[in-house]
């Protein structure tokens, strides 16, 4: 006789809502800190046991590990990709927030924002309840990144379909080719921040700007005769103010990120790995969000995974999410448009290149037309071991080379990103080399 289910393993097995349930339920129980402190240090450990109770019993249960086996080789790649992504945007984070100056950073006013503008005339027209609701931090970048998580895990569930190592190898790497292009971005344009005050509370640069910008930006910053004059010469004709020389310690070989880090002699022997540490998410306009990046990613993974009602809930918690930036001044409002829609057209780009659930059906059904007269017949002759076999390959069908081209799209875009990084390695190198 067949067992039924422990209770926590069956409420994260149902497919229905399961997984919703759950996830919506770590959200809840995690708004509780800002509701009653005293339930919400009661709550959270009793829903962190319950989740990891079920996946503990489920473990021994789970039957795809041999395809969670062969993604581990994507899973890992990814990762690597993703932190390196992550390394090169540290790095120009704190290079465009330096580059300029304190003084610049204090003095300049920020854009005029209309999506700001929408909100706080929103604040005069609906009911104060509404308006609170839309200034609760009810959601964070850290609770994306759990849902996600429990997403991956509920494999083990079969909420959704394996491998679950393949799916986050997917995002990482959909995320990695989005950093990416945002440090493209935001480095192309220095914007100025939505928080004017924000880089001489976090940053300890210098107050003047770079040697670079003394020669080819603040001569023509606020002179339209000398903006036109440098379009029609196409030259850095005008005499640049004195500069003064920035501190530079000893890195060794790593001395040419000097002048883009720009260290003080506050920071003394510090590393320039101790510097990006710092960095955190800059001072000036990051074009576009990370955060809401993040957010969309992993809501654009739920809906294609799981789908149902939580994939709803979680677009209107991007949606809140979206909105909480702009309020409180985070990023402009089309710093959260772009990544909106960046980021569902990167996840939608390299389901192009990346196994999905409809190519693996499809193989499990060629699989099973091959074997259908076997099949039949061993139903037939009542042969019950037969039948399970048969159909045992026809699973296992359904996960042979499912990693193939998603080997050959991380092969593209790690060759381009490899190509992009010395390049602007190479740039470096000849701009600090000149005396």
């Amino acid at each position: 006789m067949r067992r039924s289910p422990t209770w926590p393993v069956a409420i994260l097995k149902t497919r229905g809502g399961g997984l919703g349930l759950a996830a919506i339920a770590y959200v809840g129980v995690d708004y509780l800190r800002h509701l009653s402190e005293p339930w919400h240090a009661r709550l959270q450990p009793v829903l962190w046991t319950i989740l990891a109770l079920a996946i503990i019993v489920r473990v021994p249960f789970y039957k795809h590990w041999s395809a969670e086996l062969r993604s581990a080789i994507p899973f890992i790649a990814s990762m690597l990709f993703l932190l390196s992504a992550f390394l090169l945007e540290a790095l120009s984070v704190r290079s465009v927030s330096a580059v300029l100056g304190l003084d610049w950073h204090n003095n300049t006013p920020p854009l005029p924002d209309t999506g700001q503008w929408l909100l706080l005339a929103l604040n005069e027209k609906l009911p104060q309840t509404m308006v609170n609701i839309l200034r609760a931090r009810i959601i964070g970048l850290h609770h994306f990144l759990m849902l996600f998580i429990m997403l991956a895990f509920s494999v083990l569930f079969d909420s959704i379909e394996a491998p679950g190592l393949g799916l986050a190898a997917r995002y990482m790497f959909t995320m990695a080719i989005g950093r990416l292009l945002r440090t493209i971005a935001f480095v192309s344009t220095i914007l100025p921040s939505p928080r004017p005050w924000c880089a001489s509370a976090r940053f300890n640069v210098p107050t003047h700007p770079h040697r670079w910008v003394q020669k080819y930006y603040v001569p023509y910053a606020s002179d339209s005769y000398a903006i036109r004059q440098l379009i029609q010469y196409d030259i850095a004709y005008a005499q640049a103010v004195e500069s003064k020389a920035d501190f530079r310690p000893d890195w060794g070989l790593m001395n040419f990120l000097v002048d883009f880090l720009r260290p003080t002699p506050l920071d003394g022997s510090s590393s320039w790995f101790h510097l990006l540490k710092k960095a955190g998410g800059g001072c000036n306009d990051l074009l576009y969000s990370g955060h809401m990046l993040v957010a969309v990613l992993t809501a654009m993974a739920w809906t294609e995974a799981y789908g149902g009602f939580s994939s709803a809930i979680i677009w209107m918690l991007v949606m809140h999410s979206s909105q909480r930036e702009i309020r409180e001044r985070h990023h402009y409002s089309v710093d959260c448009i772009v990544a909106i829609y960046m980021g569902i057209f990167l996840w939608k780009m390299i389901g192009f290149f990346w196994p999905t659930k409809d190519a693996t059906k499809a193989r499990r059904l060629r699989k099973l037309e091959k074997i259908q007269g076997r099949l039949m017949q061993a139903a037939k002759d009542s042969d019950i071991d037969d039948v399970r076999e048969l159909l045992k390959q026809v699973e296992l069908g359904g996960e042979v080379n499912q990693n193939t081209k998603s080997s050959r799209a991380m092969g593209l875009f790690a060759g381009a990103t490899i190509f992009f990084t010395l390049t602007i390695v190479l740039s470096a190198f000849i701009l600090t080399s000149d005396g």
